[in-house]
């Protein structure tokens, strides 16, 4: 043992624990040399009981390897069990705990210059790893409840593997558990497995006959449970329930049963849970009404019955609302049989598990991670962190299970949001002042965006409650019905931490922490803990909630945020008069319900805000009248705060106008007659055999490709115009003669002529026609033998001979046939009809008359 520690022999606290038999193949492992290829971890699997939480940080810290100096860490998941681990490890070794064994926790802490064994929080390390990722003075890190599958616990065995692999091939690690995934561990970490079978008390196992109905009954079927197990057993009962309302409701069903009934949560006031963790008076029979946090790492004395409910609760992130909510879920065989075995660590026990033996063999092995349900931001602001200062950006993580993609997605686009990350996903350096306060990125945000000491304080308020429970959240309902809903309005809790309200339904309990939590943001923003706290408490949830701005669509308590999703309020909460709202605390059940918010005023807006809005001018075309409506409107993500209507710039009309003659072409512009002749024209030059003999190709003249390159014959054309009126003005047919230039327009008109002179007149030529078709009256045709053909002989030409009044007589392609046979029939009809006109018998010798002009 190094100078520094108490001189006890650290494998006595071993002794007659199942542990002790494992403890020196442990020491063996660590003591090898370590290499970045070969480090020095180990995986310790014990049952719980077994004594590895107390056992194994005072035998490391009597290692060779371990400098004077040098301290060894062991990480909890809760604070709970730090507080616990470490007051229990300093009794065994005959010290008080702050000396050689000491712990810190958000909430608290007891240090000293003296101390070598330091338990932690997770996240509270993943904070020092982040500011220290050499981690100086640590010889040793110790993952306890590995199997949880905490985010905390996920990222902290990832750096720490990261370092070893890197920077600290000296550090060892050691990862513990009673049901850890061992083979995927081990070959994450490059470590062997080490088992202690354990001292197995006999553990009675009784299943219900039916499941619990449904979530609503867990508290009534616990009850009833656990009033059994009262009968039936003897010994303190260790109750496993969801949450805390659960135990509430527990409680007043338990009324009157012989036994103190004690509540054991994580808000619980530490005197009271270090009551729980103290063995009961003699005589006594106790119920301990549990949440998950007895699940691991804690030993209740005196317990030797479980009744598990069977559910647990866990929060789940729904990227596409941004929102996580809190889901009851099944727990799994793994997480079962952590509880049942809480009966049986110092005597034999049972365990009645609320649930049937179907459904037990139906539960999935272990509980799913929370890397892969929860808000992956402090993640994502994390790992930006660590690989800017450790510089191992272009080597993945080594973490047990990859994080979804989209929740990864999410969490970078409201970083980038924040400030925290640029648009390339490199952290910034406000990125680097948000890590440093140590909490959610919105919190941090929202603290770094006050601009005087007061703000500060105020915002190290507002943080504080927003990290900790809510003091007027409704408490469990009794037998008059669901409890209300308190108003949203942040400001009466601020009242409260403040100390200007008493308010006799705020819960104290929650309101003790959030005033330890402000008084240490405070100290972390360079203030004192009691500064007085002032300002806009809008401006400053704004500043870190800016996609949760919400605004009144209308009917009185329906909001629409920043981000696109919908919220309510109660329409007889006091905000609900109010248009504009900064949401910082919501609840998503079937909606999302505003639970927590401050009045924004539109017309002044915070900086932090008007740096985030943005202002268009947006044209839009009114179908029916085709004029151009312009309206400017400042928008906050998807909100439009501001929106008025604005005179329509030529500039802007005309690009609208050209997207709708693009999307309709045939409606927006003016088609004439004789631009589909045109049209067709052009398609029948680029069609014909043997080409037209001019240098360039004919382009596609159909609607579609004429649409399609709208910018290269209309835009230039369009400017100016600022209704489809205007549009339709333009002329087509010239614009598009223009278009398809000088050499082609000139062949056309020479070869493909619109129309063609015959000896009694003009006959205009239709181009849509399968053949093109020149059409006129009969007498037009007189003195003509024969039917012409266009561009020089390669495309046929059918005649049209109309009647006097304009009407088709006879459609021929031979004019030469047509006057030897069918002439003679019309000719007999049109003598009888138009006796005025000329109808000789051979047409083709007739002289032709011209047409008279009308004077």
């Amino acid at each position: 043992m190094t100078a520094s520690a108490p001189s006890l022999n650290p494998f006595s606290i071993a002794h007659g624990l199942p542990v002790q038999d494992v403890l020196p193949e442990l020491c063996t492992v660590l003591a090898k040399t370590p290499t970045a290829e070969h480090p020095a971890s180990a995986i310790l699997v014990a049952p719980p009981g077994a004594g590895k939480t107390t056992s194994v940080p005072p035998v490391l810290a009597a290692a060779a390897w371990r400098a004077p100096s040098d301290k060894i860490i062991m990480l909890e998941p809760r604070r709970l069990a730090a507080r616990a681990a470490a007051q229990r490890i300093a009794s065994l070794m005959g010290e008080d705990v702050g000396g050689f064994v000491g712990f810190r926790t958000r909430l608290e802490s007891a240090v000293s210059d003296r101390t070598r064994i330091e338990v932690l929080t997770e996240g509270l390390f993943l904070r020092r790893l982040l500011g220290d990722p050499m981690l100086e003075g640590v010889a040793c890190v110790i993952l306890d409840e590995i199997h949880e599958r905490s985010l905390d616990a996920d990222l902290a065995l990832a750096f720490c593997l990261d370092l070893q692999r890197t920077l600290r091939p000296d550090l060892r690690l050691v990862a513990m558990s009673a049901t850890a995934e061992t083979e995927r561990l081990a070959a994450l970490m490059h470590a062997p497995v080490l088992t202690s079978e354990g001292r197995v008390f006999p553990l009675t196992v009784h299943h219900a006959k039916h499941d619990i109905p449904s979530l609503r009954d867990i508290a009534t079927a616990t009850a009833t449970g656990v009033r059994q197990a009262l009968a039936e057993t003897e010994g303190d009962i260790l109750t496993f329930l969801p949450g805390t309302g659960e135990i509430r409701r527990v409680m007043q069903l338990l009324d009157g049963v012989p036994a103190t009934v004690l509540p054991l949560h994580g808000e619980l006031h530490p005197a009271e849970q270090a009551r729980v963790l103290r063995p009961g008076n003699e005589g006594e029979r106790r119920v301990i009404l549990a949440t998950s946090i007895a699940e691991t790492s804690l030993t209740v004395p005196g317990v030797r019955v479980v009744v598990d409910c069977g559910f647990r609760r866990v929060p789940r992130f729904d990227a596409g609302a941004g929102l996580s909510r809190l889901d009851t879920v099944r727990i799994s065989k793994a997480a079962a049989r952590q509880r049942a075995g809480r009966a049986g660590r110092e005597a034999p026990g049972v365990a009645y598990c609320l649930w049937s033996a179907h459904t037990e063999r139906a539960l999935p092995q272990h509980d799913r991670p929370e890397i892969l349900e929860a808000d992956l931001s402090d993640f994502v602001l994390a790992t930006a962190l660590w690989a800017d200062t450790v510089g191992s950006a272009d080597t993945p993580l080594p973490l047990p299970d990859q994080p979804p993609g989209s929740a990864v997605a999410a969490a970078r686009e409201l970083l980038i949001l924040l400030g925290a990350l640029d648009d390339a996903g490199q952290i910034t350096k406000l990125g680097r002042s948000m890590a440093d306060l140590g909490t959610h990125p919105r919190l941090a945000a929202m603290m770094l965006a006050a601009r005087t000491a007061e703000e500060a304080a105020l915002a190290a308020d507002l943080a504080a409650l927003l990290e900790e429970r809510d003091p007027l959240r409704p408490r469990a309902a009794g037998r008059g019905g669901p409890p209300p809903i308190p108003p949203a309005d942040i400001t009466l809790r601020l009242d409260l931490i403040a100390g200007e309200d008493n308010n006799p339904q705020a819960d104290r309990g929650a309101l003790a922490r959030i005033r330890q939590a402000a008084a240490r943001f405070r100290t972390r923003m360079g203030l004192k803990a009691r500064h007085p706290a002032a300002g806009d408490a809008a401006a400053l949830l704004a500043a870190g909630f800016p996609d949760r701005v919400a605004l009144c669509r209308g009917d009185m308590g329906s909001y629409r945020m920043a981000n696109g999703s919908n919220a309510r309020l109660r329409r007889d909460d006091g905000l609900a008069k109010h248009r504009l709202l900064a949401v910082a605390g919501l609840h998503l059940r079937t909606a999302a319900e505003i639970r927590m918010a401050a009045p924004l005023e539109s017309n002044a807006l915070p900086p932090a805000l008007l740096e985030r809005t943005r202002e268009q001018v947006e044209t839009t075309l009114d179908p029916v009248s085709g004029n151009i409506m312009a309206r400017r409107r400042t928008r906050i993500g998807c909100l439009v705060l501001k929106d008025r209507t604005e005179k329509v710039k030529p500039e802007d009309a005309g690009p609208l106008l050209l997207a709708q003659a693009r999307e309709t072409p045939e409606t927006t512009l003016n088609w004439t007659d004789a631009v589909r002749q045109l049209q067709a024209r052009v398609e029948l030059a680029r069609t014909l055999p043997g080409g037209t003999g001019t240098e360039e190709n004919w382009p596609d003249f159909s609607t579609p490709a004429l649409a399609a390159c709208m910018d290269e014959w209309l835009a230039p054309y369009a400017e100016g115009c600022t209704s489809i009126t205007a549009l339709r003005e333009l002329d087509i047919l010239s614009l598009l003669r223009t278009y398809l230039g000088y050499a082609r327009t000139s062949w056309l008109d020479k070869e493909l002529p619109t129309s063609l002179p015959f000896p009694g007149g003009v006959a205009e030529v239709d181009y849509t026609q399968p053949v093109p078709v020149a059409a006129a009256r009969a007498q037009a045709f007189y003195g003509t033998a024969e039917t012409p053909k266009l561009a020089g002989g390669r495309v046929p030409l059918r005649l049209a001979l109309l009647s006097p009044a304009g009407r088709p007589q006879a459609i021929t392609a031979d004019l030469a046939g047509f006057w030897q046979g069918g002439w003679a029939d019309m000719r007999r009809d049109m003598r009888g009809r138009y006796p005025k006109h000329e109808w000789p018998e051979n047409p083709a010798l007739a002289p032709a008359r011209p047409r008279a002009k009308r004077s």
